[in-house]
C-alpha cells in the first residue's frame, strides 16, 4: 500500500487528537466504573473497525485484511500485558482514582517506544529479507516457551523493576507518598519524582518486553509499516479501558497462554514460509484471510475453554468446601454424642 507523507501526517495528528480527547474527557482523577470502561472499550473497537473499513474503501482489500489481522493479534497479545499491569499497580499501591491516569500516560509512552521499534524493524526488513528467518524462529521459540510456562502452572506473583526505571529513580529520587496528579515535587530544594511518575514509567517501559514478540508477530502478517503502526496504535489505545473492564476476569482466562502460543507459533511458521518464498523456494504461503480466520478461531476457542475450565474449578472448589464443612459438622456431632 502506497502511503504518502500527507497521509502519515494526517494519521498521526488524528491519533494525537484522539489521545488528547481521551485525556481531557477523563482528566479529573476518578474511579472508573465497569459501565464507563465498557462504553469506551466499544468506542475504541468501533474506531478501529471504521479505520479498517476505510482502508478497504480507500485502499484495497489486502490492506484492510492485514490491518484487522494485525489489530486482533496485537489486541490479544496486549491482554497478556494486563496481568503485569495488575502486578505493577499492586506493587506501587496506586490509588484506584489515579489508575486511569497512570495507564493513559503509560500507554502513550509504550506507543512512542513501539513506534521506534516499528521503524527499526521496517528498515531492517527492507534491507535484509533473511531477517524473516530470525523473526520466525524467535516466534516459534516464544510459542514453545509460553506452553512450557503454562504447563508449569506458575503464577507470577511479583514484578521487578527494569534497569531503566532503577536508573531514573537513582538519578531523580522518589517521594515517599503520592501527591495527587503531580509527577515531580520539590523536597529540600531538590526536584524529585513522585510515585505516580515512577509507575507511569514502569507501565511504559515494561511494554518493551512485550514488543519483542508482538512487533515480529505483526510483521509476519504485513510488512507495511503504516499498517503495523496503526494496528499497534489502536490496540494499545483501547488497552486502558480494557484493563478496567476485564480486570476481574483475567484470572478466568486460564488457557490464554496456550492460545497465544498457538497464534505466535502459527505466525512464526508463516514467516519462515515467506522467507523461503523470498529465497526462491517454492513453498505455499499462508493468505491473510486464512490468517485472520485462524487467529479469530483460536481466540474464540481459547476463551470458551477458559471459561468452562474456570467454572469447573469454581464448582470443584465449592464442592470441596462443602465436603470439608460436612466433615467438621459430623465430627462435632460425634463429639457431642459422645
Amino acid at each position: 500500500m502506497d502511503v504518502s507523507t500527507t497521509l502519515w501526517v494526517v494519521t498521526i495528528l488524528g491519533l494525537a487528537a484522539l489521545i488528547a480527547a481521551d485525556f481531557f474527557i477523563g482528566r479529573k482523577p476518578h474511579d472508573v466504573s465497569v459501565k464507563e470502561a465498557g462504553i469506551w472499550t466499544i468506542v475504541w473497537v468501533v474506531l478501529a473497525a471504521l479505520f479498517g473499513l476505510g482502508l478497504l474503501f480507500f485502499g484495497n482489500s489486502q490492506a484492510s485484511g492485514e490491518f484487522f489481522a494485525g489489530y486482533i493479534t496485537e489486541k490479544s497479545l496486549s491482554v497478556d500485558n494486563l496481568f503485569v499491569f495488575v502486578l505493577i499497580m499492586a506493587k506501587f499501591a496506586v490509588p484506584s482514582h489515579l489508575q486511569q491516569r497512570v495507564l493513559l500516560v503509560g500507554v502513550v509512552i509504550a506507543l512512542v517506544l513501539r513506534t521506534i521499534f516499528i521503524a527499526a524493524g521496517a528498515a531492517i526488513i527492507a534491507s535484509f529479507s533473511w531477517v524473516f528467518y530470525i523473526f520466525g524462529a524467535f516466534l516459534i521459540y516464544t510459542a514453545w516457551k509460553l506452553i512450557q510456562e503454562a504447563r508449569a502452572d506458575e503464577d507470577e506473583e511479583d514484578w521487578e523493576e527494569n534497569r531503566l526505571l532503577k536508573m531514573a529513580e537513582k538519578r531523580f529520587g522518589v517521594a515517599d507518598r503520592y501527591h495527587g496528579t503531580k509527577l515531580f515535587i520539590r523536597n529540600n530544594g531538590k526536584r524529585i519524582m513522585t510515585p505516580l511518575m515512577v509507575v507511569m514509567l514502569a507501565i511504559g517501559t515494561t511494554d518493551i518486553l512485550f514488543a519483542l514478540d508482538s512487533i515480529p508477530a505483526i510483521f509476519g502478517l504485513t510488512q507495511d509499516p503504516y499498517i503495523v503502526f496503526t494496528a499497534n496504535a489502536f490496540a494499545l489505545m483501547g488497552l486502558r479501558q480494557l484493563y478496567f473492564l476485564i480486570g476481574g476476569l483475567l484470572k478466568k482466562l486460564v488457557h490464554l497462554s496456550y492460545g497465544l502460543s498457538v497464534i505466535l507459533g502459527f505466525i512464526g511458521v508463516k514467516l519462515v514460509l515467506h522467507a523461503l518464498h523470498e529465497s526462491g523456494v517454492h513453498v505455499p504461503e499462508i493468505s491473510i484471510p486464512f490468517s485472520l480466520a485462524f487467529i479469530g478461531g483460536v481466540l474464540v476457542i481459547t476463551t470458551i475453554t477458559s471459561l468452562i475450565a474456570s467454572k469447573r474449578q469454581a464448582e470443584r472448589a465449592a464442592a470441596e468446601g462443602v465436603t470439608d464443612a460436612d466433615g467438621v459438622d459430623d465430627a462435632k456431632k460425634d463429639s457431642i454424642g459422645a
